[in-house]
């Protein structure tokens, strides 16, 4: 793990909101780089900060990772993951585009120079499976189809 990620985000558990965008079949994942020494794909989201809603929380993050303006819908799962130095408990919802342009956006608690962020599309289930499973998020071990991730309820270890 990048030294300046493992100061911000481990050795402390950290809260956060994700969320899943779909397009079609398609769903939305940032291309992460300095978590791991590979890439890492998962869905948009972020630490929840204090004093704002969830739903805040996600809608914000949704706007500096994709440039995308989002609507959260239902809570859907909650994820906790435990690999130290980091320790995440995930909070997942559904969410609808309702504005914005796709872009690849940034981590505003990374300097410029430092940015993780590398990509952001919509991918198939397809072209995740085809991935290693260290460089996507654990959801896609429970779950390798849409119907399978729209399905998924409850708490999951990762």
């Amino acid at each position: 793990m990048d030294k300046t990620a493992q100061q911000i985000y481990g050795g402390k558990v950290r809260i956060r909101v994700c969320g899943l965008s779909w397009k079609d079949e398609k769903l939305l994942l940032v291309n992460h780089f300095g978590l791991y020494h590979h890439d890492f794909w998962a869905p948009p989201g972020g630490g929840i900060e204090f004093g704002d809603h969830a739903e805040t929380n996600l809608e914000r993050e949704f706007a500096e990772e994709t440039g995308l303006v989002v609507k959260t819908e239902e809570l859907q799962f909650i994820c906790e993951l435990i690999q130290p130095p980091l320790h995440a408990i995930e909070l997942f919802f559904n969410v609808m585009v309702i504005g914005g342009k796709l872009i690849t956006g940034s981590d505003p608690e990374m300097d410029e120079k430092q940015q993780i962020i590398k990509q952001v599309q919509y991918l198939s289930i397809a072209e995740i499976d085809r991935m290693p499973d260290s460089h996507k998020h654990g959801l896609f071990r429970f779950a390798k189809s849409r119907d399978k991730i729209m399905g998924l309820r409850g708490y999951l270890k990762i």
